[in-house]
């Protein structure tokens, strides 16, 4: 099975692959979420992994949309504990580090921290990349954000352990897939959907009603709106639940009081 990531060897998106399917799962590598997402839908990798929300930065909006544009299903999530620290090459020093580069949400996870060094900051696309590049270029002027695994790949020293603003700092990532295996899916408890409502008085009310009548637990609502139709909005939703039954006939109730509803997938709630 190949299993597609955002980031290279030693990113976060890697670390769960290997925690779900071992230290040789095959991966392949792709530097956006888009690029990630595309190779799942055309079946060049049967599944992918995307980091979906953050304790401290919140949800990553964008990816929500790639999954309804390429109508992928969510089969799975996993929740990991996110521990940043700051790499350099080897004998390198904090006097000697000039600028720091990572992925935009290490830096908002370590924004406290930043400020008290002031380095310039540069955005790249993958935590990992940036320690790759030190390793392979020798580059004592630069430090990455990365994890531990990445300082133990590309041979780098760790310079500062733990340098996010929060200790408890968990991502969520999905499982995204083209197909859903029915004989899991039998076997789930949470279910990610989207509805969309008109911008109507207790619309939104009605809905949380239906839920809360089938002893189901809303776990998280994101509302979006829908550009191109004013005053409408998109909600995407985590639910979990007593049993499959009981979600089914509260998805059914739904259909009545949404415009439109789509289910992204039905699957098992697992945390780390």
């Amino acid at each position: 099975m190949l299993v597609s990531i955002q980031g290279i060897k030693g990113s976060y998106h890697h670390d769960v692959a290997c925690a779900l399917y071992g230290d040789d799962v095959n991966i392949l590598e792709c530097l956006s979420f888009d690029k990630m997402a595309e190779s799942v839908f055309e079946s060049k990798a049967q599944i992918g992994i995307m980091a979906i929300e953050n304790s401290i930065a919140g949800s990553i909006i964008p990816n929500y949309a790639i999954i309804d544009k390429l109508n992928l299903k969510i089969v799975g999530e996993y929740y990991i504990n996110i521990n940043h620290n700051l790499l350099v090459y080897k004998g390198v020093k904090i006097s000697d580090v000039e600028k720091i580069s990572s992925h935009p949400m290490a830096f908002l996870q370590c924004k406290d921290y930043l400020k008290q060094i002031d380095k310039i900051l540069i955005e790249d696309v993958d935590t990992a990349q940036v320690a790759k590049l030190i390793s392979e270029q020798k580059l004592k002027n630069l430090a990455a954000i990365a994890s531990e695994n990445a300082a133990k790949i590309y041979g780098l020293k760790i310079l500062e352990k733990n340098i996010q603003s929060v200790n408890y700092n968990q991502t969520r990532f999905v499982i995204i897939s083209k197909k859903v295996d029915q004989k899991t899916k039998q076997l789930a408890n949470k279910a990610s959907i989207k509805f969309v409502l008109s911008h109507r008085n207790g619309s939104l009310a009605k809905v949380l009603n239906i839920i809360a009548d089938y002893d189901i637990n809303l776990t998280k609502i994101q509302s979006i709106p829908i550009v191109e139709s004013p005053w409408k909005y998109s909600f995407f939703v985590d639910l979990t639940f007593p049993s499959l039954k009981n979600y089914k006939n509260c998805f059914n109730d739904l259909m009545s009081v949404s415009d439109d509803i789509k289910e992204f997938g039905v699957y098992n709630n697992f945390k780390k």
